[in-house]
Parts: structure tokens; C-alpha cells; sequence
């Protein structure tokens, strides 16, 4: 891939410290991963209406999460999104309504339950899901393989550190 040129003039690599010491590179950084969180978010609420219309932006991680990981407990699921039983408790339940995930009993805890994606929960997920893929493809059809899964390594670096 080329190397960016901010406004300065000054290739990313090479780029002094701004004010405070906050160098050029970082600041860019700031600036792009901040759209990108703006569209991915509207994309999620898109993407979650297109599996349900009264599907909430946020459940779509969940059925996310459900797709890649398998049956887990409402509390596993709590934990790897950081938010409390509650608001875990609501969202599950919300999606329990749609029919799009179901709770069965944990076999090596009776007392408990793993919640796990229906099949017609999958099939609207994964219908949507490959739907983006298709877009990725058009939209970066012009790059070069390894600049995608170079792409796709540093996204992971990153997101394996924040």
C-alpha cells in the first residue's frame, strides 16, 4: 500500500510530534478509527434491522458471538462484552421474543442455562452476515489480497490489545 500524506506534506513514518508531544501518526489514527466506529455502528443498526426489524443494534454482537462461539451462559456472555447481567438479561430476553436465541440447561450445571442461536436465528444472521462479506468484497475489490489480510492482522492486533 502507498504511504499516507497528511496535509502537511509529511509521510506518516517521518511525521514530528505535534503539540503536547502527540505525535502525527496517532492523531490520524484518532481521526480514522473515529469514522470508522461512526459507520460500523450505523452499519450494525442496519445489519441487526436486516435480521429483524425490532432487533436492537447491540444484540446483533450477541448473535455474533453465539455464531462464532457456540452455546454460552448469559454470564460468559456479559463478561466478554463487558456489561453487566442486567442489561445482558434484557437483551437476551429481547432476542428469546424474536425467536432468534433460546436457553437450554447447562449439562454440567443443572441450575444453569446456556443460550444458543435458533436455526432460524442463524439462517437470518448468516443471510445478512454473508451479505456484508459481499460488500467487502465489491467495495475493496481493487486492493490486493495480502493488503486485506494485512488489514484484517492489524485489526486483530489491535482489537487483542484494547
Amino acid at each position: 500500500m502507498a504511504a499516507d500524506v497528511h496535509a502537511s506534506g509529511t509521510a506518516p513514518d517521518r511525521a514530528p510530534a505535534g503539540e503536547g508531544g502527540v505525535d502525527h501518526e496517532f492523531l490520524a489514527l484518532e481521526r480514522e478509527l473515529a469514522v470508522f466506529l461512526r459507520r460500523a455502528r450505523a452499519n450494525s443498526g442496519e445489519m441487526a434491522r436486516e435480521v429483524h426489524p425490532e432487533l436492537e443494534p447491540a444484540a446483533y454482537g450477541l448473535l455474533v458471538r453465539l455464531e462464532e462461539s457456540g452455546s454460552q451462559r448469559a454470564t460468559a456472555l456479559a463478561g466478554y462484552f463487558g456489561v453487566g447481567k442486567a442489561t445482558m438479561s434484557r437483551q437476551l430476553r429481547a432476542l428469546e421474543e424474536l425467536g432468534l436465541v433460546t436457553r437450554e440447561p447447562d449439562p454440567a450445571d443443572g441450575r444453569a442455562s446456556l443460550v444458543r442461536i435458533t436455526d432460524e436465528g442463524l439462517a437470518r444472521f448468516r443471510q445478512v452476515r454473508d451479505a456484508r462479506r459481499d460488500m467487502y468484497v465489491r467495495r475493496l475489490a481493487e486492493w490486493d489480497r495480502t493488503e486485506v489480510a494485512e488489514l484484517a492482522r492489524l485489526l486483530h492486533q489491535l482489537n487483542s490489545r484494547v
